[in-house]
């Protein structure tokens, strides 16, 4: 019997333990206090905007009829598109390992957790823990969630550039709302910047691990986190290396068509979750220049992967309200309050649902 390859299987074995433990320790912080708090947070934050910021007279402008009626479920069906198209991405990436219904259960996980912590935190550490309970192994499940990852940030890469050639820079970030002019334009574009700039970064960072040399970028993260400012997520930034170099080994096996079909399935999820705003504005207004929204919808999302609030909570209904504005005619003296309105139905259909949804599978 070969004692080496013998060795080598117990190391792999020890390593997948370690792995395991390290993420089912993430989720046992998933306790209903720790639930609740940031939860309060959000909605606190929202409430405040509600509060301050919302004509209560001016909530008189939106009615609701069969058209209204008609626009909203084309809304929630957009969200229902969203995450019909991450669970064919998941089943893709797991080669159809998972079912549908274990696809349904890791993705309403998933989203879950997103939206409890902030946009810099995520949901991913604790996906592999959904997924690995799911029957894939745990160093599968780190490949699946990296893979996922790098195709989502994609996905914002190229669409930002896409998106400021068609709309253009000065249109794009600012509006016609009174206090949305040059001050608030400089600060947009540069919360817009810093995000792009870090999503870029990952992606790079990532892709180059995964599909060309992830030993050079595993000694790199490490070599950087031993900086004396980042050495408190030292053991941290290991685990991460560890995990693109296996990963590297498990996703380079694909073939292109593989990846295509990925990546399509990534731009139908997230193409889909942006005509929300779209169909809430023709549920109540005559919207104008869709393309516009849409755009706009994008840009937020990429500037709150730097909020620090529980899924964006507050930060995402404030930038949404102002960059829709433009979107509603109405008196400018109430278009402020109509537009947050419009911005916190949004959010009460993209983001309240997981929480639901996920508190009760999570248990």
């Amino acid at each position: 019997m070969d004692l080496g390859k013998i060795m080598r299987t117990l190391a792999v074995e020890k390593k997948d333990r370690m792995s395991h433990d390290r993420h089912y320790k993430l989720v046992s912080g998933l306790k209903p206090g720790r639930i609740a708090l940031p939860v309060i947070i959000g909605l606190a934050v929202v409430g405040w905007f509600i509060v301050k910021e919302i004509d209560t007279d001016a909530m008189s402008h939106i009615r609701f009829t069969w058209n209204s009626v008609f626009w909203l479920f084309v809304a929630w069906m957009c969200m229902a598109g969203r995450d019909l198209g991450y669970m064919i991405r998941i089943r893709i990436l797991s080669e159809k390992d998972l079912t549908w219904r274990q696809a349904f259960r890791v993705i309403m996980l998933w989203e879950f957790t997103s939206a409890l912590t902030p946009s810099t935190v995520g949901g991913t550490a604790l996906a592999v823990v959904f997924i690995h309970k799911e029957g894939i192994s745990v160093g599968r499940s780190t490949s699946i969630v990296l893979a996922t990852s790098f195709l989502d940030e994609l996905y914002f890469v190229i669409m930002f550039p896409v998106i400021l050639l068609l709309v253009g820079g000065d249109v794009l970030f600012t509006t016609s709302l009174q206090g949305t002019g040059i001050a608030l334009l400089n600060n947009l574009v540069l919360v817009a910047v810093a995000g792009y700039v870090i999503i870029l970064a990952w992606v790079l960072l990532v892709g180059y691990g995964l599909f060309i040399n992830p030993v050079t970028i595993k000694n790199i993260i490490i070599w950087f986190f031993r900086l004396p400012f980042l050495k408190r997520w030292h053991e941290a930034a290991v685990k991460a290396g560890d995990d693109i170099v296996e990963s590297s080994h498990e996703l380079k096996m694909n073939p292109f068509f593989f990846w295509v079909k990925a990546f399509t399935a990534t731009f139908l999820s997230w193409t889909s979750r942006y005509w929300v705003v779209n169909a809430i504005l023709v549920a109540f207004f005559v919207a104008k220049d869709h393309m516009l929204i849409f755009a706009r919808q994008l840009v937020t999302w990429i500037m709150m992967i730097i909020s620090p609030t529980p899924g964006g909570s507050g930060f995402a209904e404030l930038i949404l309200g102002r960059f829709i504005s433009d979107a509603i005619e109405a008196d400018t003296a109430i278009v402020g309050s109509l537009a947050l309105a419009v911005a916190i139905i949004w959010r009460i259909i993209s983001y309240y649902p997981y929480l639901i949804i996920g508190a009760s599978i999570v248990p």
